[in-house]
C-alpha cells in the first residue's frame, strides 16, 4: 500500500515536546497556552537526571488541560517491559484515554546511559523483541475494552518491521542531515499495510534548535543545506506550505515540535488543525 494512499487526506495534528526546563510553574503555563492553540498532544522525553520522570510529569499535565498526553519517548532498554506497561495502561486510564504510549529502543548514546546504570548492553534485535514485549503486555492489561494508542520510533529493518504489525504511529529515526529523496525513500520502504500514522519528529525550526529533539552541536545550516526533513522555516506562512507538502508527496499527519517554537508556530499549527 502506498504511504500516501490515505495519509494525504488524514487530518494533520501536532504535538509539543515540552520537557521541564525553566522551572515547573512557567511549565505549567506553557501547557495551558497549548491548550488553546490548536496543538493535539502534550510529550514528554524520557531522559533520566535531567528531569523529572515522565509518568508523573504525564499525569500533571493532564490535569492541567484537556489535551492528549503522551511520552516521545520511552526508552525501552532501561525500562522493565511490565512496568512500563503497568504505567502506560495507568495513565491510559486516569487520564480516560488520553494517553499515548511513545516508544523506541533508546536514542543515540543509550550504550553509555545503560553501562552508568549497570544494565545490560542488548543487541538490537533484543531490543526490538523488548519493544514488543511491553506492548504485548500493556494490550494484555488494556483487555477487551480499551486501546492505549502506542507511538514506534523506529529505525532498522526489524522495528519497521515490528512497527507495521503492532504500532497506532510510527516515526522514523533518521539522521538529521539526511536529503529530503533520502528520508522520502526510507518512508516508501515502510510496509505500511495497516495504514498507520506517519509522524515527523522536527527538532529544527528556523535557525532554533529543540532541546532533547536533537544533539546539542546539531549544525543548522548542514541541515537546511541537505533540504532535511528534521527542519522547517520560521516564517508561518512557508511553514504551512512546507507542512502541507509533506502530508502530500510523504504521508505525514502527525507533527512534532520543541516547545520553545510552539508559541511562534501556534499560528500555523491552529490554520492547519481547522481551530
Amino acid at each position: 500500500m502506498s504511504v500516501t494512499s490515505r495519509s494525504a487526506t488524514r487530518p494533520l495534528r501536532f504535538g509539543v515536546v515540552a520537557p521541564i526546563t525553566r522551572g515547573v510553574a512557567t511549565w505549567r503555563d506553557h501547557l495551558r497556552r497549548l491548550a488553546d492553540s490548536g496543538y493535539s498532544t502534550i510529550l514528554m522525553p524520557d531522559v533520566p537526571q535531567w528531569q523529572p520522570a515522565p509518568g508523573p510529569a504525564l499525569a500533571v499535565a493532564a490535569t492541567l488541560t484537556d489535551l492528549r498526553v503522551g511520552t516521545w519517548v520511552y526508552a525501552s532498554p532501561v525500562r522493565p517491559a511490565w512496568t512500563t506497561a503497568w504505567e502506560a495502561h495507568s495513565l491510559s486510564v486516569l487520564t480516560n484515554g488520553r494517553f499515548e504510549m511513545g516508544i523506541g529502543t533508546g536514542r543515540p548514546g543509550i550504550a553509555e546511559q545503560l553501562r552508568e546504570l549497570g544494565l545490560p548492553i542488548d543487541s538490537a534485535s533484543r531490543r526490538s523483541d523488548h519493544v514488543r514485549d511491553v506492548v504485548t503486555a500493556l494490550r494484555q492489561l488494556d483487555g477487551a475494552d480499551r486501546h492505549t494508542p502506542v507511538a514506534m520510533a523506529v529505525a532498522g529493518p526489524k522495528a519497521q518491521a515490528l512497527a507495521a504489525d503492532i504500532a497506532d504511529t510510527v516515526t522514523f529515526v533518521m539522521p538529521q542531515i539526511e536529503s529530503r529523496v533520502e528520508s522520502t525513500q526510507r518512508v516508501r520502504r515502510f510496509d505500511n499495510h495497516r495504514d498507520v500514522e506517519l509522524a515527523l519528529h522536527v527538532p529544527v525550526i528556523g535557525d532554533s534548535v529543540a532541546p532533547f529533539m536533537a544533539g546539542p552541536d546539531l549544525d543548522t545550516a548542514a541541515v537546511r543545506a541537505a533540504d532535511s526533513l528534521a527542519y522547517l522555516p520560521n516564517d508561518p506562512a512557508a511553514a504551512a506550505e512546507e507542512i502541507q507538502r509533506r502530508r502530500e508527496e510523504i504521508g505525514f499527519s502527525y507533527f512534532v515540535f520543541g516547545a520553545d517554537v510552539s508559541d511562534a508556530l501556534a499560528p500555523v499549527v491552529a490554520e492547519l488543525a481547522g481551530r
